[in-house]
């Protein structure tokens, strides 16, 4: 449900929202979110001063209820 939340708020932030992927992993310690956006919109997703990203993982940790989530933002050429 995480997943999809995040794909479903980047993906109205981005110009190019068919290139948004968002993979889940569970560790013992949470759930790790890693977000991959086009290489032209990954300025629009961290925002200004890193604005946009704190954001979407303050609304982010909201859904989640309580549950450790850790929110990771990369380009597309990023591994």
């Amino acid at each position: 449900m995480l997943s999809e939340a995040l794909h479903h708020l980047v993906a109205g932030i981005v110009d190019n929202p068919d290139d948004v992927s968002v993979k889940e992993r569970s560790h013992r310690r949470g759930t790790t979110l890693r977000v991959r956006v086009s290489p032209n919109d990954i300025g629009r997703v961290i925002g200004k001063g890193g604005r946009t990203a704190t954001a979407v993982r303050t609304v982010i940790s909201a859904v989640a209820g309580g549950e450790d989530v850790r929110i990771d933002f990369a380009d597309g050429t990023s591994r």
